[in-house]
């Protein structure tokens, strides 16, 4: 009898492991990219490109705010990974400017798009698909982790409420003695003030120079390890040991960009599918109360498709 409930017991950990590995593959729903401009009414505060699930029915949506004179459809990969779980991703365009002077302009730029999001989104989604916009997620890579994380911070304002902050591979300046304005971290354990769940996903490269000539992309003092040690629970971390800054971005993303940051020598699809199956199951956890992804990952991080090191979180 023991040996039979030892072998149900290792058949159940096989098949929430295999459920868990699932969210670092396509889900199931087909996904449909629509890009929003000025002919869209209500008109966007900024050019939008939306993924979004086909099938009808209602979901949470998720925003995500691109990189520093980055494009918007240069992270489409990692947008219909995690539409196809049942996610409406939302990613504005901002002006590009290569003179980086203050964040102020794209964190009020995002809170206009936060707030055309009630009227101006079921105007563009397939029939049928409706947003759930009591469950929103704000989500940023590098520069921009610095503006969404400035947004949930109140440096801008907003009609609609986060329920939920992402920041990859966030970046808030040159180093520690010239951040980016506003000038949001602290260096105060736990310091952020936000009444919300955060996900900290960084990279094992990004704060390497690619050569003598760049600096880093994501330099020490600035990235994600500050991020994280600032933000209160419940926080949850990982990071992509061998891979940089620019690696979750689609292949066709101009080499000339990519080419400033140190990375990884690995495929980068293996890269994008880690960031949108951590992102899909911290979405899950916390806009749809299912934890089981998450938490199995989190016990252990050998089930995702490359090294993630360190892996941590705070609950309390």
């Amino acid at each position: 009898m023991a040996a039979s409930v030892e072998v149900m017991k290792n058949q159940s950990t096989e098949v929430l492991e295999a459920a868990v590995t699932s969210v670092f593959q396509p889900g199931k729903l087909a996904v449909e990219v629509i890009q929003v401009d000025h002919n869209a009414a209500p008109t966007p505060p900024l050019p939008i490109l939306v993924a979004t699930p086909k099938d009808a029915g209602t979901y949470p949506v998720a925003m995500l705010l691109h990189g520093f004179c980055l494009q918007n459809h240069f992270y489409e990969q990692v947008l219909k990974h995690i539409a196809s779980f049942g996610f409406i991703m939302v990613a504005p365009q901002f002006h590009i400017s290569m003179i980086s002077i203050g964040d102020t302009e794209d964190i009020a730029a995002a809170a206009k798009v936060t707030d055309w999001l009630p009227e101006g989104l079921p105007s563009v989604l397939p029939k049928g698909v409706e947003p759930n916009l009591s469950k929103i997620a704000l989500a940023g890579h590098s520069r921009g982790g610095h503006t969404a994380f400035s947004l949930a911070l109140g440096h801008g304002k907003t009609n609609l409420k986060f329920s939920a902050l992402i920041g990859l591979d966030p970046v808030a300046g040159k180093g520690k003695s010239s951040q980016l304005p506003p000038k949001i971290l602290t260096y105060n354990p736990s310091s952020f003030d936000m009444a919300m769940p955060v996900l900290v996903i960084g990279t094992g490269l990004g704060e390497e120079k690619k050569n003598i000539f760049f600096p880093a992309c994501a330099p020490k003092g600035v990235n994600h390890r500050d991020f994280y040690s600032e933000c209160k629970p419940p926080c949850y971390y990982f990071v992509t040991k061998d891979y940089g800054h620019l690696d979750m971005l689609d292949d066709d993303a101009p080499k000339f960009m990519t080419c400033l940051c140190k990375d990884g020598n690995n495929c980068k699809d293996i890269m994008r599918r880690t960031v949108a199956g951590i992102m899909v199951a911290f979405l899950k956890t916390v806009l749809n109360e299912e934890d089981g992804d998450l938490s199995v990952i989190l016990k252990d991080p050998g089930l995702a498709p490359t090294i993630l090191d360190p892996v941590e979180h705070r609950l309390e």
